[in-house]
């Protein structure tokens, strides 16, 4: 008897030993596909870098892609033999993914900071990846041009900015987004019908010299061949900093949408090991602290201890979520194809 008390005794001892330290003991290669431009730069900087210098057996390589819509081609192309171990891309992109068995199912007990999360971090894919950022959907402008400093969406529909507005459209999730916004500006209510945010955006077309942003919104704003443009909170507010105010920031009047980026793990990683542990880092309160301060995303972490004049400039402060239409991106997920139709019908055809 004292035998086999002896053996389990070891064996829980060897289990415990083994689900404390899982992380620091992964070794080799991950590859992370993520944001190109500032966000690779930074997340290099906060959250990669300070990682692989925790898992020092743990290489990290970063490969960059432009939209969350490459990354999902990237995906389905590597199905039969993947050579991404972890990706970060939109909630509607990861919503296909998880449904096209792209992506990897996690245990809770396999990565402990999941515990640590919001609540609305995980709604949309349970088992999947969760939430690693929270943003929200603004409106950019020149602050030099543009006088007064806008407070209204509305202010797009003024003749004098004619040609010289850029609004991503669907199925880019900004323009998702502001089909959203658009609908509620005109009185309407999206879960029910777009109708009335697809004719206030027809009015909108004339003055709209791009449907598709390229290089970027910001971009486009900040070297004068726009006034206008949709973009993203966190983007916004760090080259609103680096332009020491030339690229206004306004969150509209009439309301916002919380966006939300996830980190997953891919079917079939080489090094699913290793890819845990960086998915664990990532939304742990460290990782979560250093991003968010370093580039105004909102933290998914609850617990992560922000400092108070970097969350004010995000999508968790109590300004921003007083203002936030409430969004199910599951079900938008569903209609986005009828959306982008209507707008290359509708929309982009009023030019």
């Amino acid at each position: 008897m004292r035998s086999l008390m002896g053996l389990i005794g070891a064996a829980a001892l060897l289990a415990a030993s083994t689900a404390a330290t899982p992380a620091r003991a992964q070794s080799g290669e991950i590859t992370l596909v993520a944001y190109a431009g500032i966000f690779q730069d930074n997340y290099m900087a906060a959250v990669v870098q300070p990682f692989m210098a925790k898992f020092p057996n743990v290489k990290v390589n970063y490969f960059a892609a432009g939209t969350s819509a490459q990354s999902l081609g990237m995906l389905r192309a590597q199905k039969a033999d993947p050579q991404t171990d972890v990706v970060l891309f939109d909630v509607t992109t990861a919503m296909i993914g998880n449904t096209e068995g792209l992506l990897d199912r996690l245990a809770d007990s396999e990565a402990p900071n999941l515990a640590e999360l919001f609540a609305s971090a995980r709604q949309h894919g349970p088992g999947f990846g969760p939430a690693v950022t929270f943003d929200h959907l603004v409106m950019i402008y020149d602050a030099e041009k543009v006088q007064p400093a806008p407070t209204k969406f509305a202010a797009l529909w003024d003749p004098k900015w004619k040609g010289m507005i850029a609004i991503d459209a669907p199925p880019n999730i900004l323009g998702l987004g502001l089909t959203a916004m658009a609908t509620k500006m005109a009185g309407g209510d999206h879960t029910k019908s777009i109708d009335p945010g697809i004719a206030k955006l027809k009015e909108l077309a004339p003055s709209v010299a791009a449907f598709e942003t390229n290089p970027d919104p910001y971009t486009l704003v900040l070297n004068g061949t726009m006034r206008f443009a949709n973009g993203w909170n966190a983007r916004a507010q760090f080259y609103r900093d680096q332009s020491k105010g030339k690229l206004g920031v306004m969150l509209p009047e009439e309301g916002s949408i919380f966006q939300i980026n996830t980190i997953n793990v891919t079917k079939g990683a080489k090094n699913r090991a290793a890819a845990v542990a960086f998915l664990n880092y990532a939304i742990g309160q460290e990782a979560q602290k250093a991003f968010t301060e370093k580039m105004f995303y909102a933290p998914t972490n609850q617990k992560a201890q922000i400092a108070p004049d970097a969350l004010a400039r995000t999508a968790a402060s109590p300004e921003m979520m007083a203002r936030m239409i409430p969004i199910d991106w599951a079900e938008i997920v569903k209609v986005r194809d009828q959306w982008n139709s209507r707008w290359r019908r509708e929309v982009i055809t009023a030019k």
